[in-house]
């Protein structure tokens, strides 16, 4: 690819950037550290959500290169080839739309590239100069290289063709980079909840809070679980295998093919011997994930009623309880309505909603014995 390439697209991410921190710069927000972390994260949120509308468009190899769109910075540098692919094969991944769909896609992703390096040298930059825990500058790092990783994940499932586990891949570190923006997010309100309560004179601890029964570990595994089992009915057009509910085919237990189903390193609409991946297999895709939804339902709900008898954790469950009943009817509305997009798209965003809350929650339960605003240790390092 041409260095002007590379450049320009350099340039782009920069712009793409520029908006979100000049909004976090100029906010009458006193404490533009947080608003920065919260903003990446509302970003995040959108990129996961056009990210799921890339995929169901058909729009993934829009541009059937990486990063540029057949070595052109932008779509219209690239309109001839386009054009002349979608001439050639007008119903094609490759056609005017979906390329600027994918690229889309791509910019918005490099932006926050820019914005999570951003928020590590603005970490590393106050932590050298206060040391204050609020900029601990482990999560702002991680967060760096786990996005380097998203990146490279993106090129592969460009230049692998959409290969299913390197796109459900994508899709599953995406959530997973939503989720440490989340908690990295809690963290810092929970840091600006001290300031201000030591700024005010305040002297009273919180109330300790109760660890639901069960594992939060076990809780986040389970929903991680189910997104990766989306993921994978997604990435193989599994959807309309189950055109109805309860029963799939006619039957509670269909016939199911579960070992090509589940077959990981293949090629897209194939075996892992190159043949054309069965009907069976697909069902066996959509069954287990639509069977395991009650999994989640089951743990994730228990979970939410008992956190939802505690104040401080009230509005987190409830949050919970109202995503888990939108995942099931637009879970359900997809089959019945024969497979909108936006309905699709609604349950995507759905889950990526349910990431944040559940870590959320997780947070404010790994850190249920509070400090004593008036301990003067603790105090001193959030002012």
């Amino acid at each position: 690819m041409l260095v002007s390439t590379l450049a320009q697209l350099a340039v782009t991410g920069l712009l793409v950037a520029t908006l979100p921190l000049a909004m976090v710069w100029m906010s009458s927000d006193a404490n533009k550290y947080r608003k920065l972390v919260w903003t990446i994260a509302f970003l995040t949120f959108d990129l996961i959500v056009f990210g799921a509308f890339t995929r169901l468009t058909d729009s993934g190899l829009g541009c059937p290169d990486w990063p540029g769109c057949f070595n052109a910075a932008n779509p219209f540098l690239a309109h001839a080839e386009i054009a002349k692919a979608e001439a050639l094969l007008p119903s094609g991944p490759v056609t005017v739309v979906k390329a600027w769909i994918e690229m889309i896609h791509r910019y918005l992703a490099m932006g926050i590239g820019v914005l999570i390096t951003a928020l590590m040298a603005k970490a590393w930059l106050q932590w050298r100069k206060t040391g204050k825990p609020a900029f601990d500058p482990v999560m702002p790092s991680a967060l760096f290289f786990f996005v380097c990783l998203q990146g490279a994940f993106g090129a592969w499932t460009v230049t692998m063709k959409l290969q299913p586990a390197i796109v459900t891949g994508h899709l599953v570190l995406g959530m997973g980079l939503l989720a440490m923006l989340a908690w990295m997010g809690a963290r810092q309100d929970r840091a600006a909840g001290v300031a201000a309560a030591v700024a005010g004179g305040a002297v009273a601890g919180c109330a300790s809070l109760t660890r639901p029964t069960g594992s939060l570990r076990t809780l986040a595994l389970v929903l991680a679980i189910q997104i990766a089992l989306g993921g994978w009915v997604s990435t193989n057009y599994a959807t309309l295998a189950c055109s109805e509910f309860p029963l799939c085919g006619g039957k509670l237990v269909p016939e199911m093919d579960f070992e090509h189903g589940f077959t990981l390193w293949r090629e897209l609409g194939k075996t892992a011997a190159g043949h054309y991946l069965p009907f069976s297999a697909l069902t066996a895709i959509h069954w287990v994930h639509r069977n395991f939804a009650f999994v989640l339902i089951a743990v994730l709900g228990w979970t939410a009623w008992q956190a939802a008898q505690q104040t401080p954790l009230r509005n987190i469950a409830r949050g919970i309880g109202a995503m888990l009943a939108v995942q099931t009817l637009t879970g359900l509305a997809t089959i019945y309505f024969n497979f909108p997009l936006a309905i699709a798209v609604l349950h995507n965003a759905g889950a990526a909603i349910l990431v944040v809350l559940v870590t959320m929650l997780n947070y404010q339960l790994n850190n249920k014995t509070r400090h004593r605003f008036g301990a003067t240790a603790h105090a001193k390092a959030f002012q």
